[in-house]
């Protein structure tokens, strides 16, 4: 596997998720680029090898056990090219870098998503959203891997909706990269925009202690934050998993919490919440099952 990227073996999951749990990985990978990455899922199907794609590990809540297989890392792919207003990206740059070269290039557009932890790819699988902003307000098309090649998709095939898409919910189509269409505006104005975020986040998010960001879907009805606070679970735990006491819709590994830790706290919020509300909140975090 050598030839398609940089392995290691006998990997601690632990350090590629917000949540920082998980157990260990035979392999992991970050393929060198694009056409490596073909390489190696087409190797990996030949012998019969299981994989999964993780990206940054900020929206996923991993199995406590260890993984027999290969987890592969999209990180070496973040080539971007900016032409006018038109941006070509790979899936693998850090949102937050992303934006940052766009603002460099007086671009704007995805300024409101600022501070989101995570890859370019797992926001436009997940269809990620702050402050009104969708990441696929700007889209234009995408690039996946799919059945060993390389297809093109256009935006309004991709079924966007809240927190939804069609690589979300089929797993065979890997997102490669993708373009934007974006807005000129002064460097200066995106800067001070996104300084404005990020003192909103640092002020109602417990960004101080691991998490995996939002846990529930809002209902059309309340926030989630707030219905889950005003059923008083702020603060309630099992082992070291805890209800944030700053955002009732964020859970944090405040004392070594396992993946069953964290589970088994959703499932009592999803059923408190239940019985109290009658309301059925949906997990937005995607628990991940070898």
């Amino acid at each position: 596997m050598q030839q398609f990227g940089e392995l290691k073996e006998n990997v601690n999951l632990k350090d590629y998720n917000t949540y920082n749990i998980g157990g260990k990985a035979k392999y992991l990978i970050k393929p060198y680029n694009i056409e490596a990455l073909k390489g190696l899922i087409r190797y990996l199907k030949e012998n019969s090898i299981k994989y999964f794609i993780l990206g940054k590990g900020s929206n996923v809540i991993l199995p406590d056990e260890d993984y027999d297989g290969v987890v592969i890392l999209l990180s070496k792919l973040n080539h971007i090219e900016i032409k006018n207003n038109v941006v070509y990206a790979e899936s693998g740059i850090l949102l937050n870098n992303l934006i940052n070269e766009l603002m460099n290039n007086n671009l704007s557009g995805l300024e409101n998503l600022y501070g989101i932890p995570g890859t370019l790819g797992g926001a436009i699988v997940q269809n990620v959203e702050a402050h009104k902003t969708q990441i696929s307000d700007y889209l234009i098309d995408i690039k996946y891997l799919e059945d060993d090649k390389i297809k093109e998709i256009r935006k309004e095939e991709c079924n966007f909706v809240y927190r939804s898409s069609i690589f979300k919910k089929n797993k065979s189509k890997i997102v490669l990269s993708c373009t934007f269409s974006l807005q000129f505006k002064d460097k200066n104005e995106i800067k001070k925009q996104i300084e404005e975020i990020v003192k909103k986040r640092i002020a109602t998010q417990p960004l101080e202690y691991p998490n995996a960001g939002s846990v529930f879907k809002n209902p059309e009805s309340i926030p989630a934050g707030k219905l889950i606070e005003d059923n008083n679970l702020k603060g309630y735990h099992i082992n070291g998993a805890y209800v944030s006491n700053k955002h009732a819709n964020f859970i944090v590994n405040l004392d070594n919490a396992t993946s069953k830790d964290i589970k088994d706290l959703i499932y009592y919020i999803k059923i408190k919440i239940k019985q109290n509300t009658n309301i059925d909140l949906e997990l937005e975090q995607e628990i991940i099952k070898y």
